[in-house]
């Protein structure tokens, strides 16, 4: 066997050839492992291996980088019995004269883990004086004579203070003698004593602690001290009802969250069940909160929500519930009532409350609010179902601006249900393919000419049959599903323009409507992105946007309209005079074309008011040189008054009503004219 290299442990070592087998086995290690040589000699080094090891992988452990000599690490080694060994390994590779490498030598140190007596005696005094725990020993007299660094912060004496003394020290009432009965109790039986007292600090403050009391005997079972240990448990408690108020306490206004609430609502209504009570559930809404936090910041929100949640507390009765459960919502649970008509006459105080000017910051804030009632247990028998139905009434309250508080009512839940099953099967709709356009030609009123057409998008429901945009499109407004179904029309609109160019059709332009939703930052890339996509022209698509919608946010929404006629589409103010937009915001608007509104020409030429309108519109648009339509033209006698004022277009049943794209197309190819 060679030589030991420098750093080997000579103990305990193997021989092994570079595939890992063992070729040397010397005594140290058969002391070491159990095995004798004639067991280990040709076996591979990983017989020794434990299943759970530490340090690195066992494939590597027979083989060494070209550069290196020696390495050493720590392993886990099973000997014969089984029992696990912890050892250091070092392995060094073995060359012949020639510096060829011939083999691997492994050498075993055993890891010690035993501590000396000394040791351990250093190691008992660091735990017991870096423990959070305050330990106090006593002789078999009570005197005190250790205590720990956790002692003298958690009660104030020091360990001079302390020594001779007995526990009494700390004692802090009536109650002691009783307790010390029940200690001395637990140590004649040589049992640990577990409890929370009461204890007083040396300032005299009294403390909750947490105690553990254990005896020590002797060799002869004779007692000779007793060990506590103890902590303030106020720390705990303090930790406990902090946690306790951040789960179940709204941060802001201090009023229980949906979930204390909820816990709270169910306790009230099953008193309600057994006492056959009446009761209801109120949910606020604030109308401008949103906007208040935007505005004015989140310290400034904050500060008047807190102001509201104080002023709603005073307003209700101690035994009734107030929470918040939502950003802009807050719930009252009136349980019980003596009459149902009580919970209006406490929503409209309510009313009162929120809508009184708060004064905040600097600020004077007004915040309207709606309050929609649930009745129990006329709505529902249920938390939950109380909710749901308080909360459509608030929503229904405010859809049609009441400023009185509103109850649920069968016909809302009907509504809601109906509602949501329209968003379902629209979202179905969307994927299946049910969607489709008609198309309402415009006709020129000098040429009586198809000049364009809007597509009015239209659902080809499988068991309603083709339903009206009136029936989806305010349903997708309030949801996502608006973006979804504004991102179909124009792909679809695109799509069909690309298709009457294959086929060498000549079309006039293609009108379609946009959400409010729809027109952020990011849509002229969306529509240049699908425009590029079909290979189709800016000047072939027309864009219809409401009033309403630029006026509501004219700063915001002109950029982006910019952006879009620089792109090359023409844009269409539809519904035009229902907005009451402002002519200083008007003249800003790169629009092409105005469109006047159906209502307004309904009453021409026999209602006076209508056809001032008209003709103020008209007139305004000459002026701006903007083009000129006119919507839901039904007469022959709406059609000439129109056209004697100036109007460019039409669009309306006198003509078309909207049609298939089949139809529309064969209208164009035939040339339809209106007679003029």
């Amino acid at each position: 066997m060679a030589e030991d290299q420098p750093g080997a442990v000579r103990s305990t070592a193997v021989t092994l050839d570079l595939a890992g087998y063992i070729t040397d086995w010397n005594e140290a290690a058969s002391a070491l492992f159990g095995y004798s040589a004639q067991e280990a000699l040709g076996q591979h080094l990983l017989f020794l291996c434990a299943p759970i090891h530490e340090g690195p992988d066992f494939g590597a452990l027979t083989t060494l980088p070209p550069d290196t000599d020696s390495v050493t690490f720590e392993v886990h080694r099973l000997n014969k019995s089984g029992d696990v060994v912890v050892t250091d390994l070092s392995l060094h590779r073995i060359r012949d004269t020639s510096g060829a490498a011939i083999g691997l030598r492994a050498a075993y140190a055993p890891t010690h883990l035993e501590l000396s007596p000394d040791e351990k005696m250093r190691l008992y005094v660091r735990i017991i004086e870096d423990s959070n725990q305050a330990v106090l020993v006593t002789d078999a007299r009570e005197r005190i004579v250790m205590v720990n660094r956790a002692f003298t912060r958690i009660t104030g004496y020091s360990t001079q203070e302390a020594q001779g003394q007995t526990p009494d020290l700390l004692r802090s009432g009536p109650n002691d003698a009783q307790l010390r009965t029940q200690i001395r109790a637990a140590m004649r039986a040589s049992v640990m004593w577990f409890g929370e007292i009461i204890g007083r600090r040396k300032n005299g403050e009294l403390f909750p602690q947490s105690v553990s009391i254990s005896p020590i005997h002797n060799e002869h079972g004779v007692l000779t001290h007793v060990f506590s240990l103890f902590s303030d448990a106020g720390h705990y408690r303090e930790t406990e009802a902090r946690l306790h108020q951040l789960v179940n306490f709204d941060s802001v206004t201090a009023l229980p969250n949906r979930l204390l609430l909820t816990q709270l609502l169910e306790q009230s209504l099953s008193f309600a069940r057994r006492n056959q009570a009446q009761g209801a559930l109120l949910v606020i809404q604030l109308q401008r909160l949103g906007w208040i936090y935007d505005t004015l910041g989140h310290p400034i929100g904050d500060a008047f929500l807190a102001e509201i949640g104080s002023r709603l507390r005073e307003a209700l009765r101690e035994q009734d519930l107030l929470g918040r459960i939502g950003h802009d919502k807050l719930l009252v649970g009136l349980l019980p009532i003596p009459k149902q008509e009580h919970a209006g006459l406490v929503a409209q105080k309510l009313l009162v409350a929120v809508h009184e000017v708060v004064a905040v910051g600097g600020h004077e804030i007004l915040c309207p609010a709606t309050i929609g009632i649930a009745l129990y247990p006329d709505n529902g028998a249920t938390t939950e179902d109380l909710l749901r139905k308080a909360e459509l009434a608030s929503h229904r309250a405010r859809k049609q601006g009441e400023s009185l508080p509103l109850f649920f009512s069968d016909d809302m839940n009907q509504r809601a249900t109906e509602r949501f099953r329209i968003e379902s099967e629209l979202r179905r709709a969307l994927i299946q393919g049910e969607l489709l356009f008609h198309h309402q030609p415009k006709v020129s009123l000098r040429s009586g000419h198809i000049v364009g057409s809007e597509a009015l998008i239209r659902w080809q429901h499988p068991s309603r049959g083709l339903t009206s945009p009136s029936e989806f499109i305010s349903v997708a407004e309030e949801t996502s599903l608006i973006l979804d179904l504004g991102e179909w029309v124009l792909n679809e609109a695109c799509r069909q323009i690309r298709s009457w160019a294959d086929q060498g059709l000549t079309m006039p332009p293609l009108a379609i409507n946009l959400s409010a939703r729809q027109f952020d930052q990011h849509l002229p890339r969306k529509i240049d992105a699908i425009l590029s996509h079909h290979g189709v022209l800016p000047s072939h698509l027309k864009l219809e946007i409401t009033e309403t919608l630029v006026v509501r946010g004219a700063d915001q929404v002109i950029p982006i309209m910019n952006e879009l006629v620089a792109m090359g589409l023409g844009i269409a103010l539809d519904d035009f005079g229902t907005g009451y937009s402002s002519l200083a915001y008007l003249k800003r608007f790169p629009i092409t074309t105005l469109k006047i509104d159906r209502s307004f020409v309904t009453g021409i030429p026999l209602e006076l008011n209508d056809c001032a309108i008209a003709q103020a519109i008209v007139t305004m648009g000459q002026q701006l040189r903007h083009e000129i339509v006119a919507e839901g033209v039904e007469t022959r006698e709406q059609m000439k008054f129109l056209r004697d004022l100036g109007c460019d277009q039409l669009q309306g049943y006198l003509f078309s009503p909207p049609v298939p794209v089949a139809e529309y197309e064969q209208q164009v190819r035939n040339q339809r004219r209106l007679r003029l």
